[in-house]
């Protein structure tokens, strides 16, 4: 007897379902940790314009590009934002390549997305993430000098590899 094909919605990835329809456990693991969120973000007050800088905040672990006590977060980083599908749908500074922005809007994820690649390192080694980029953290630098440190990157998605000519 042939083998029974498995229904089309069985073969899809869970990241192919809206965002309410992920366990916790899904949710968790869009992250693809890339720690371009744990950037501090300026907002231009007359023109709505978001600009990345690339000091950190003062959870953010450089090499793992995680968060040194995400479970606390909140109450040593109160700036911090939880992400729901709502505030996903909302905020306007997530960078392009965030898989939570990217399934919001029914975009597939990088093939350097650890869900893809099966790897955590990835996203690194594709350089996507801030490991090596990152500056200070938010407790080792003036507020003033934040104005100094914006950069463009964080904001940008990776350029589209152009055909191999033959």
């Amino acid at each position: 007897m042939p083998a029974t094909k498995k229904p089309a919605a069985a073969q899809r990835p869970f990241w192919r379902k809206p965002l309410e329809d992920l366990t916790r456990a899904q949710w968790e693991s869009l992250c693809d940790g890339c720690g371009r969120c744990c950037l501090l973000k300026l907002e231009d007050e007359d023109t709505g314009r978001i600009y990345f800088t690339d000091v950190t905040c003062r959870l953010f672990d450089g090499q793992s590009c995680r968060c040194k006590d995400y479970p606390g977060r909140k109450a040593k980083a109160p700036d911090c934002v939880k992400l729901t599908p709502k505030r996903v749908r909302e905020i306007p500074w997530l960078p392009p390549t965030c898989a939570y922005r990217l399934v919001a809007e029914g975009k597939d994820l990088y093939p350097w997305h650890p869900l893809v690649s099966g790897s955590r390192e990835s996203v690194h080694d594709a350089g996507m993430s801030v490991r090596g980029r990152a500056g200070p953290n938010e407790d080792e630098i003036a507020l003033p000098d934040v104005l100094d440190r914006i950069v463009r990157w964080p904001g940008m998605a990776p350029r589209a590899k152009k055909a191999v000519k033959k």
